[in-house]
Order: C-alpha cells, then structure tokens, then sequence
C-alpha cells in the first residue's frame, strides 16, 4: 500500500533526518562550507573574481552527494560521501586558491591517486546496483565488474587530461605543469632530417628567442618540458588508484559483499540484494536455430 503524498523511485529522508542519524557527516558538511564561505568573502573582498567562482562552484558540488541520496534511491556510505567532500575542498579550495599544487610537489599526484581510487568504486558501484537489482535478469561475474571499474575511472583520467590539454591551448592556464629536465632526445635535432633521434645530456638553460629577436634566457636549470611527464605521472597514479579498488571490488562481490572496508566506498541501490556468486555467470548469446530445409 503506497503512503499519500509519497512519489513512487524517491528516497524521501529529509535533510533534518539525515543531519540527525549522521551527526560526524553533518559536521564535515558544516565545517567545510564555513571555511568555503570565509574563503569566498577573502577572495570578494581582494577582488579576485575567478576565486570567488571557484567558491561557488565548490558549494554546488558539496551539495551533489545529499541531492543524489535525497532524491534517488541510492544510500552513499559515508565514508565515501566524506572522502568526496575532502577530495573537492583539497582540490579547488586548497589547490587552486591557496596554491598547494604549487607549494607541496606531490599534492597533484595525491589528489590524481585518489581520484582514480574514487571513480573506480563509482564504476563499480553503477554495475554493482544493477547487479544487486532483485528485478535483474541477468548476474555479471566479479571479474567482469572489476574490469569495468578499472576502466571507467581510466577513462575518467584520460579525459580529465584532454580537459587540461584544452585549457593550457586555449587560455594558457598551465593545468598540465611542466617538468624541467637536463637531457631530451628528439628526432628533430637531426641535421640530416632522417628519423634518428639525437640526444642533448647535460642541459642547464635555455634561451628562448621571440619574434621580434628578444631572447631570454630561462634560468631553470634545464630544459622546460611542456606538461608530457606531468600528464604521464597522473595516469600513471590513476592507474594505481583503479587497480587497488578493482581489486577490492572483486574480493568484495566475491564474498558476497561481506567484505567492510569495501563496503565504505560503494553506493547501493534501496530494496536491492546481494546476488549469490554461483548465478554470476556470463550472459550467452543464444545459438541462431538452423533451417530445417532439406
């Protein structure tokens, strides 16, 4: 018997009812908000517009976890809900406007970890809800899940890193950061013009040279490379946060979800079951039924 007022597919808890079973995820929420908002009236104040956007924009995504449980029935463990909250205010608030990508070396590489880390459990999480559906028709093995996870979050890097390239060609924002190195090899430094690469060891400046016949010379200590290695390192600790969680997703399904840790970074559908193991088989195609002509 469905309740007046309720609409059928809608988690209706209330923010009150979820401030009120949640007191530690409330206070995350409240805390970081607050600093986001002293950080907003700084930034109004100084007068750095392009700041104060990054504020607001890191008000809107804090509110996205809560919309999604609010309004679907999904339930975000909150362990994940607060690791999302974190990864978001070290990201914009921390790396952006109080330059940490610029005072730690390693902040970027930390936040690419983990975010390879995150959106292979929310991969894992998109096949595992319908995997749990009591109403499925079909049941996807362990492994299957665990290759899905892992490249859905390597497809999420490598487009991140198309978003960056874009943005360093079109507005010179220097996302991918550059790396100074004291050896190159390139084919281009061939006199002959052939395809042998020539190698340059030892490099300790270079002297850029303008059109107007400027030359400046850099003093760097090297040769400055334009964001490859940077771009490499980030789907290379992608890589590493996708593999650990594909690996503890497939221990997860494999023992029919009694696994705790895993449990804290994914999602689950309302109403929804674990599917025992030995349904999980692949899907078959059926075999085309042959003529009978003669």
């Amino acid at each position: 018997m469905k309740r007046k007022g309720k609409i059928p597919g809608r988690y209706h808890k209330t923010l009150k009812e979820q401030v009120r079973e949640n007191p530690r995820l409330a206070a995350v929420y409240v805390i970081l908000r607050v600093l986001v908002v002293l950080a907003l009236v700084a930034q109004v104040f100084n007068g750095n517009f392009e700041n104060v956007f990054l504020c607001v924009l890191t008000l809107i995504l804090f509110s996205i976890p809560s919309f999604i449980e609010r309004t679907v029935r999904i339930d975000i463990p909150d362990t994940l809900e607060v690791i999302i909250l974190l990864f978001i205010f070290a990201a914009e608030i921390l790396g952006e406007i109080q330059a940490y990508y610029v005072q730690f070396p390693y902040w970027d590489t930390m936040l690419h970890t983990l975010n390879g880390f995150l959106c292979a459990a929310i991969g894992f999480s998109l096949l595992d809800i319908l995997n749990r559906h009591n109403s499925a028709r079909f049941h996807l093995s362990p492994l299957y899940l665990a290759i899905v996870a892992f490249c859905f979050s390597m497809t999420v890097g490598v487009i991140w890193e198309f978003f960056e390239c874009t943005m360093d060609q079109l507005f010179f924002l220097d996302m991918q950061k550059d790396t100074v190195v004291q050896s190159i090899g390139s084919i281009m430094l061939d006199p002959t013009g052939g395809n042998h690469p020539v190698v340059l060891h030892n490099i300790t400046d270079v002297i850029v040279v303008q059109a107007d016949g400027t030359q400046s010379a850099l003093g760097l200590g090297g040769y400055l490379d334009i964001g490859l290695l940077d771009t490499m390192e980030d789907l290379f600790v992608n890589f590493i946060g996708a593999l650990t969680f594909s690996i503890i997703g497939y221990f997860y399904v494999r023992s029919r979800g009694k696994g705790k840790f895993a449990k804290r970074f994914i999602p689950v559908a309302k109403n929804s079951a674990m599917p025992d193991v030995s349904e999980m088989a692949e899907t078959k195609i059926p075999a085309k039924k042959e003529d009978m002509t003669e």
